[in-house]
């Protein structure tokens, strides 16, 4: 029986060396260029690897997805993609219907109990620093002042970013050669392409895509 369009979509034949939380980056990265994410759900168990559920506000979002990203050399093995065959919890909690099993009620009780336990007393959490983030306008005039050339310069990446998860990005755009990353320097990365029309191509289809909700990339030519 043939499974109705839905706004979660299930995905499989993926590559199994990753680990949960990478799988579940370069998903998010690979996907939301479709729509908005709302979860991303991945397994390591031995039964569950190699398998993923990506969740969609709405179902048009999961129809382009699965159409588009069918067959999709992901590490260079094509992804399966089919709709889910029940309705996820993160739809369920949007549209009303969510019901937590027993099980599922407990553990989170039991864990919150516990994390309460192994607070310390008077224990606050620390405020996180943060650089400062350039404005719109100093990027532009960044961008003016850099001659179009091959390679990209990207900015206001999340720091938990690598090299795996953005080349799934680039490499849709023809020409893509290589993301370099630096170390020294997380939250920035140049992009290669064959040829500067091939980079401007990019920088103008993923300038400002988010990947995640508070990261808007930043995209210019870089210094030559």
């Amino acid at each position: 029986m043939d499974i109705p369009p839905n706004q979660t979509i299930y995905v499989n034949n993926l590559y199994e060396k990753l680990s949960k939380e990478e799988m579940k980056k370069c998903l998010y990265a690979m996907f939301s260029q479709f729509g908005r994410v709302l979860d991303v759900v991945a397994m390591k168990t031995y039964r569950l690897r190699g398998q993923a559920w990506v969740v969609f506000t709405d179902t048009a979002a999961a129809t382009n997805a699965l159409r588009t990203m069918q067959g999709f050399p992901f590490f260079d093995k094509p992804i399966r993609i089919t709709y889910a065959k029940t309705k996820s919890d993160a739809v369920a909690k949007v549209d009303g219907t969510y019901k937590p099993d027993k099980k599922s009620r407990a553990q989170k009780n039991a864990a919150a109990r516990e994390a309460m336990l192994k607070r310390p007393a008077g224990n606050k959490p620390l405020p996180v620093s943060a650089g400062p983030v350039p404005s719109a306008a100093a990027s532009a005039a960044a961008g003016a002042a850099n001659a179009p050339n091959k390679i990209l310069f990207v900015q206001n990446l999340p720091e938990t970013s690598n090299e795996a998860m953005l080349g799934m990005l680039f490499q849709q755009f023809p020409g893509f050669r290589e993301v370099r990353m630096v170390e020294a320097r997380p939250g920035i990365a140049f992009v290669e392409y064959e040829n500067e029309m091939q980079s401007g191509t990019a920088m103008q289809g993923l300038q400002g895509f988010k990947i995640t909700p508070a990261n808007a990339m930043n995209i210019t030519f870089a210094k030559q």
